[in-house]
């Protein structure tokens, strides 16, 4: 996520919620029936575990506060996981068994690095394309075409569904609201609209891609579905993204906005760039396919690739510029002529510094804690309450709904740590309800709060908020048609 401006901050009802909702959890893991469950070393019914549970709790409740306070995200759970597992470090010592703790510490960093530097190679690829400026002169024509309100409306909503597969649903959903705010500047409430469809398509999208969201590469790196089975949950996305679309734009007055023109052309490499970057996801989906490896080797060769080509494109700079001087002259092309002057080598390494560390740091504090607090007992309790308690179809669509509030990437690994035993169809619903569950508000998901930012007071968390009842028909609605389409999967266990 990227920090906004604490003008963009989420309104008292939605900070109420989120207490009410923790105030939940923490009384379902306290209730009679959860301190029953005791085994060896099992926690839950200790003080360490709920000083643990209380850290955790404050610390996710400083990120939900992140645009009001100006802290980054990262802080609270990056504290909160070192004090989680050195209390946990802390009894195992006192029991005599150190190694115990050592070892659970080290099989949870180990998965969480192997998703940091999958998103590490992914982010860069993602910065080197916009130095490179793929995006700008996407939304450059985007702009020049002149499209009607309602065109542009379907236009960014559909390219953001079928964009964040690929390039993944923050990227997209910044990309789709630059070309919105600069054709329909001033124009706030058909801005709010677009803004809602793109963060609604964007999150759609990334659901049925490894590639398209956290939740999704999470469930792929786990082995849970296979890279060909994402694809099974392509029409519920689709679903989830067109009923909301279809009732907004019936609220766009079809006028044409003024004309704009801006000139953006890409710079050496862009292409090749592009044609890089799919041939890594090529390379990743292929080694975890056919050689049954991570997909992260796959990834970090992509990042060598990368790095390659850019040694390619330092070494023949001055001759490519000399070239394209000689070119410009002749054709007479003064513009193109004196940008050669600002022209600097491509560096991979400024591309990888450019990465969301914040968002990086976020994932390893939260992956930490929630792996301290299932380490203690916690989260088999969870597992025990919603799917013994519960049908695990509604609990999975329950959970869907609560990471609308609570960020999507602790409730799915969450979900992965407790390892209910599930239906194939069951996992795909988890997937698809985390991923389109965080668009029925603006602050459930990374493009939302990304976007609060970018279209500062043209969408905002009220704006969002009245179109959500439309949202949750179309999240209902895709739940649904899985179940209807995929039946077959409910009946196959892993």
């Amino acid at each position: 996520m990227i920090p906004v401006s604490s003008n963009d901050a989420p309104p008292l009802q939605c900070r109420k919620w989120s207490g009410i909702l923790l105030l939940a959890v923490t009384a379902l893991l306290f209730s009679p029936a959860a301190l029953a469950v005791t085994g060896e070393l099992n926690l839950t019914s200790s003080a360490v575990g709920f000083v643990a549970l209380a850290i955790f709790v404050l610390a996710y409740a400083l990120v939900m506060a992140e645009e009001k306070i100006h802290m980054r995200k990262s802080k609270p759970v990056l504290v909160a996981a070192g004090i989680i597992w050195s209390l946990i470090g802390w009894v195992y010592v006192q029991a005599g068994m150190p190694a115990a703790s050592e070892e659970a510490f080290r099989e949870t960093l180990l998965e969480f690095t192997e998703l940091m530097l999958f998103l590490l190679v992914a982010m860069t690829y993602i910065n080197a394309m916009e130095e490179r400026r793929v995006f700008d002169t996407l939304r450059a024509w985007l702009v020049r075409k002149g499209f009607s309100y309602r065109q542009l409306f379907w236009i960014t909503g559909v390219m953001a569904f079928f964009i964040s597969p690929v390039a993944d649903n923050l990227t997209t959903a910044l990309l789709m609201c630059a070309v919105v705010t600069k054709v329909a500047e001033g124009d706030k409430r058909f801005i709010n609209l677009c803004c809602i469809n793109i963060v609604v398509a964007a999150n759609a999208g990334g659901a049925f891609s490894p590639f398209g969201d956290i939740t999704t590469l999470m469930v792929w790196q786990a082995g849970i579905v296979k890279f060909n089975e994402f694809f099974a949950l392509l029409v519920p996305s689709l679903v989830n993204f067109l009923i909301p679309a279809v009732v907004m734009s019936a609220f766009i007055k079809n006028r044409q906005p003024t004309s704009l023109g801006e000139d953006v052309w890409l710079k050496r490499g862009a292409r090749r760039i592009i044609l890089l970057f799919l041939l890594t996801v090529a390379t990743a989906v292929a080694g975890h396919t056919l050689l049954s490896l991570p997909p992260v080797l796959g990834m970090m060769t992509g990042l060598g690739y990368l790095q390659f080509f850019g040694y390619y494109l330092r070494r023949t700079l001055p001759r490519s510029l000399e070239k394209k001087r000689t070119r410009y002259s002749r054709r007479g092309d003064w513009k193109k002529l004196e940008s050669l002057g600002s022209v600097v080598p491509f560096d991979v390494f400024s591309r990888v510094a450019r990465a969301e560390w914040d968002t990086l740091l976020f994932f390893y504090g939260v992956v930490m804690c929630v792996g301290g607090l299932g380490f203690m007992g916690y989260l088999g309790l969870l597992s025990e309450a919603l799917y013994t308690g519960w049908n695990p179809t509604w609990a999975n669509i329950a959970l869907g709904a609560i990471s609308a509030v609570v960020d999507n990437i602790p409730v799915m690994f969450a979900v992965l740590t407790m390892q209910p035993e599930m239906s194939h169809g069951q996992w795909l619903l988890i997937t698809l309800t985390a991923g389109v569950g965080g668009s029925l508000l603006s602050i459930g998901s990374a493009a939302g709060v990304a976007l609060m930012g970018h279209a500062r007071g043209n969408y905002t968390f009220m704006g969002h908020l009245r179109w959500t009842p439309v949202i949750a028909l179309g999240y209902i609605a895709s739940v649904a048609t899985h179940l209807w389409l995929n039946a077959e999967s409910f009946h196959v266990f892993n």
